[in-house]
Parts: structure tokens; C-alpha cells; sequence
């Protein structure tokens, strides 16, 4: 079995099925053509188990199918965050802390600010 994302017009990720592509190729879920094969084990180009990495990321609802690139791409989480073109992963303006932490980026500072999270 497979992972497969189904894309719309625009290249954006509507579903993810475990499925065969005997079923994919089957029109059973609709054109073929809108299904992309992706990997739960591929993260920023590297197969997480020694494995072949598939299309630069696991596709998730909301993410963009990049033809060129043959990646899956999530969506821009801040506008001055950049694409990576190797990983196809967004970087921040500023590398994540190595220490204290827990951090939130804050766009309008353009900084990482720690924080205190919520325990009950």
C-alpha cells in the first residue's frame, strides 16, 4: 500500500488515501492524472528510514504539488519566510534558538519569543 495525494486545479492538496495504484489507476477516486504518490517517511528530501525519498515531503491537506520541483510544498506559515530550494522546507529570517525554549516566531518583531506553554 501507498500514500496518495489528490490535487485540485491549482495543485493544492485536497486528500490524503492509503491506496494501490492498481485502485489510483482504476478511476475509482476520479482521474488518475490528480493523484500524486508521497511518502510519510520523506521529510525535507531525506527518507527518514535509509529509504528513496519521494517528492521532497509527505503531502498534507493544504499543501501545493510543485511540478517542477516534483515536491510537496506546506503552506507559507510567515511572509518572511523563504523556500529552501533542497529541502523544499520554509526557513525563518532567523534560525530557531538551540537553547531555552519553548519559542514562537513573531512576525512583526521578526524574532523567535520564548513562551510558557498552557498545562492543565
Amino acid at each position: 500500500m501507498s500514500h496518495f495525494a489528490q490535487i485540485n486545479e491549482n495543485n493544492v492538496v485536497t486528500q490524503v488515501i492509503v491506496a494501490e495504484q492498481e485502485f489510483i489507476d482504476s478511476n475509482a477516486v476520479g482521474d488518475p492524472a490528480k493523484w500524486i504518490q508521497t511518502s510519510y517517511n520523506t521529510h525535507g528530501g531525506i527518507h527518514r528510514t535509509g529509504g528513496t525519498p519521494l517528492r521532497k515531503n509527505y503531502a498534507g491537506i493544504g499543501y501545493t504539488y510543485d511540478v517542477n520541483r516534483d515536491a510537496f510544498i506546506s503552506p507559507r506559515p510567515f511572509a518572511s519566510w523563504t523556500l529552501e530550494e533542497a529541502t523544499c522546507l520554509w526557513i525563518p529570517p532567523v534560525l530557531y534558538p538551540q537553547t531555552g525554549g519553548p519559542y514562537k516566531w513573531n512576525e512583526t518583531s521578526q524574532a523567535w519569543e520564548q513562551f510558557t506553554p498552557i498545562t492543565e
